[in-house]
């Protein structure tokens, strides 16, 4: 029997997008899933979004075709070396510009084609990369952004950005996995595997993934180049 609460999810394929997705199945939501293809460099993230789309058994997956290396301007669409140093104190070159500002914005637009007012993102703003679009005050903004610029909202039928991963450490996040027994290998975080496909281990999602698990006092299935 299917659930008559319908929510659109953000589904990147990552760690957090996963638990989110988990989340939302949880809370009794029918779910129709999201994925942008923007011509990300760990384009293997996408693999992952459609194995865990199957896996919870959402009702629709999206897959959007979305070329963002056409503008360039970031790590991940253009021809600039991922770090792998360290974890930034600012905000580093693998920002995509206004990556989830565009992103929200196709979301609303599939919830309200859907029929949905529930959207979930995996948004974290404790242990993150210092990207501005993950804030808590953006997020509440571009709520009421949906709700000026949509039918539904014009109607009185306001949206609801869920963003429940907003205030937890990438510990909780890795607790949260295990407590909805979901398999992190199922998910995908490293922004530049090797040749071989497997996770780097050292750029800042990778390093924000393992601290997360280790203080968790968790395994992480997923293999690492750099151990």
């Amino acid at each position: 029997m299917h659930s008559s609460k319908k929510a659109v999810v953000l589904l990147s394929g990552g760690l957090d997008s996963m638990v989110v997705a988990a989340l939302a199945k949880e809370a009794g939501f029918a779910i129709q899933a999201l994925t942008i293809n923007y011509g990300q460099r760990h384009l293997r993230e996408l693999r992952s979004a459609r194995d865990i789309a199957e896996r919870l058994g959402v009702e629709r997956h999206v897959e959007l075709p979305l070329d963002l290396r056409t503008f360039g301007g970031s790590a991940l669409t253009d021809d600039i070396a991922v770090p792998k140093s360290g974890v930034s104190e600012d905000i580093p070159v693998t920002y995509v510009p206004a990556r989830n500002l565009v992103f929200l914005a196709l979301t609303t637009a599939f919830a309200e084609a859907s029929g949905a007012q529930d959207i979930f993102i995996g948004v974290n703003a404790l242990d993150y990369s210092g990207y501005p679009d993950c804030r808590p005050e953006f997020i509440a903004s571009f709520a009421e952004t949906a709700r000026l610029g949509t039918k539904s909202g014009a109607g009185g039928d306001a949206f609801t950005i869920h963003a429940p991963l907003q205030h937890l450490t990438k510990s909780d996040i890795a607790k949260e996995c295990y407590r909805l027994d979901l398999d992190p290998s199922w998910s995908w975080s490293c922004y530049d595997p090797d040749e071989h496909g497997v996770a780097c281990g050292l750029c800042d999602s990778c390093r924000l993934r393992r601290k997360g698990f280790a203080e968790a006092g968790l395994e992480d299935s997923t293999a690492y180049a750099a151990e």
